[in-house]
């Protein structure tokens, strides 16, 4: 590195402000005590932004990868300090009351990192995420706070025998509604499905979003496609601990990596992979802390150009461990690249561009077919439809693979809570030709905007998969699959049409003409308009209260600080 690369650059622009200077004796007492020498307050700090928990598989190996990160930072000439953020698991809460904490929990890390690294003057940090909100809110505090850093995904899990996962566990629990599933085989599916540690392995919103988030340039190279479990893993958090070190030294911040063309990388990924709707909401919100403009629109036209190439869970047949073993993610970012689907000069975290942190990738190996050919996709264009209508006058979220075919039209069963759908599925009130209709489960009515893995997965699992259809206000986990709709704008709490439906509505849905409507006049929707009262519910209190308060539609990203 040339002098001039560091040029006007003060690599301790926020430590010096802690812990320089007699009238900063006391901070480096304390400091000394949790570790410091002498030499180590003329070091950059470090930040280690670590989401370990025994909360759930997804984290529970991290505090070691954090060590790793930080050993890599030290060995740099940095001096790093871990400091933990929280986790909520969506597979325990999933289907609970708690689920409604799960999208809130983004805003918190965000928050919860926000605070400490600003708090205690770190001059850059390394974020570990291994779990679908964590990893959002990594990356939100990060451009939020705009200095060097890095995020290091905390990698996929292993599957259990016979490729199964949390999702087989879901579809097992509808089977053994339908008695296809006994009681000892529902057992050994539970028992088995989460072999370790390492986020859902399928194209689930965690590999998704690392997928994303590698394809901003904010990642390393590959980070988003290692095992949780692995030397690569472990070298990928040396590496960037590494790494931050030098982005510090030359000043490169995650606004000169965070632009719109970045955001178009993100989401080209997201489609060829088959990725997860969660992804819509999460690149917007990313998107709004970096002041980046962002739309659904952007969604529809950028997945009118890229295809679906990854045969991927839980639409496909693979796990993302065996993406990894032909070479992750790199080889297919080099196949977008070379056909002009991606934009190669932006910046990335390696310090080079995307195009040269690619140019000696190889292609896959020959005989695979995880990953097609340009020329012979899995579905030409994006399986994420957005959709409009007077259903969804602002904008819905579809994920239609062309394997549940490309329009339904049914008769509304409707819903007001997950809970009392998920009894209708497995209590036979729903019936082939329905369309499942979950509201109140919005960003505000939830709160929370729950996912919807227990009803899409029981609908799976007592063979209703390509026999009815699902929308909601809320949200689907990455692993749901079937000819499902969420993130319904407006809201039904907010009073959106979703509130005026009654069953025996018929509601036609649209992937190809991208829409979303209800056989209904203006007239008789007006009418119901006027009828409509907002449904009475207990009074929040804590954070379930501020965050309903404070969220922004689904169609904007869920954030909690645009009307402020």
């Amino acid at each position: 590195m040339s002098d001039d690369s560091t040029r006007g650059v003060d690599p301790r622009r926020y430590s010096r402000l802690v812990v320089d200077g007699v009238e900063h004796a006391a901070g480096r007492a304390m400091l000394r005590a949790v570790g410091f020498t002498k030499a180590d307050f003329s070091r950059p700090q470090v930040g280690i932004a670590s989401t370990w928990s025994m909360v759930t598989p997804c984290n529970m190996h991290i505090n070691s990868l954090a060590e790793h990160a930080g050993q890599g930072a030290d060995a740099a000439g940095g001096k790093s300090v871990i400091f933990n953020t929280i986790t909520v698991s969506d597979g325990i809460s999933m289907g609970t009351p708690g689920m409604r904490y799960s999208l809130i929990s983004r805003e918190v890390i965000a928050d919860s990192i926000e605070t400490v690294v600003a708090g205690q003057g770190f001059d850059g940090y390394v974020a570990i995420g291994g779990c679908d909100k964590n990893m959002p809110g990594c990356v939100m505090a990060m451009a939020r706070l705009d200095r060097p850093s890095i995020f290091v995904y905390g990698g996929t899990i292993r599957p259990g025998p016979g490729n199964r996962d949390i999702v087989s566990v879901f579809e097992a629990i509808g089977g053994h509604a339908a008695g296809r599933v006994s009681d000892a085989e529902l057992e050994e599916v539970e028992a088995t499905a989460i072999p370790g540690p390492g986020s859902c392995a399928g194209m689930y919103t965690a590999n998704t979003m690392a997928s994303a988030i590698e394809a901003m340039g904010l990642s390393l190279a590959n980070s988003s496609a290692q095992e949780a479990v692995s030397d690569t893993k472990r070298d990928d958090c040396r590496r960037a601990g590494a790494q931050v070190v030098e982005l510090i030294r030359r000043g490169i911040r995650p606004s000169d990596i965070l632009c719109r063309e970045a955001f178009e990388n993100a989401i080209t990924m997201v489609i060829a992979l088959g990725g997860s709707t969660n992804a819509v909401l999460h690149l917007m919100a990313i998107a709004h802390e970096a002041r980046v403009p962002l739309s659904l629109d952007d969604f529809t036209r950028i997945g009118a150009r890229t295809p679906v190439l990854a045969d991927l869970r839980p639409s496909g047949r693979y796990m993302m461990s065996e993406l990894v073993r032909i070479g992750g993610i790199r080889p297919l970012m080099k196949t977008l690249l070379d056909a002009g689907l991606l934009h190669g000069d932006l910046l990335t975290v390696t310090g080079r561009t995307m195009a040269e942190n690619l140019a000696d990738v190889q292609s896959y190996p020959e005989g695979q077919d995880i990953i097609a050919p340009l020329q012979k996709p899995y579905k030409a264009d994006s399986h994420l439809a957005i959709l409009y209508g007077n259903l969804a006058p602002e904008g819905a979220v579809a994920k239609i693979t062309g394997k549940e075919g490309t329009a339904f039209t049914g008769t509304a069963r409707v819903f007001d809570s997950e809970e009392a759908a998920l009894n209708g599925i497995l209590g036979d009130i729903v019936q082939p030709g329905d369309v499942v209709v979950i509201r109140h489960e919005g960003p505000v009515g939830g709160p929370g905007m729950r996912e919807m893995l227990s009803p899409t997965g029981a609908i799976v699992g007592k063979g209703l998969g390509d026999k009815v259809a699902l929308i909601t206000d809320g949200r689907f986990s990455g692993g749901s699959h079937g000819f499902v709709v969420g993130h319904v704008t407006p809201e039904a709490a907010t009073g959106g049409p979703i509130a005026l439906l009654e069953d025996g509505d018929r509601i036609t849905i649209d992937a190809v003409a991208k829409s979303i409507d209800v056989d209904l006049s203006e007239a008789e929707l007006a009418a119901r308009r006027e009828a409509w009262r907002p449904s009475q519910r207990e009074p929040l209190r804590g954070l379930l209260a501020k965050y309903a308060h404070l969220v922004s539609s689904a169609s904007e990203g869920a954030v909690t600080d645009r009307n402020l």
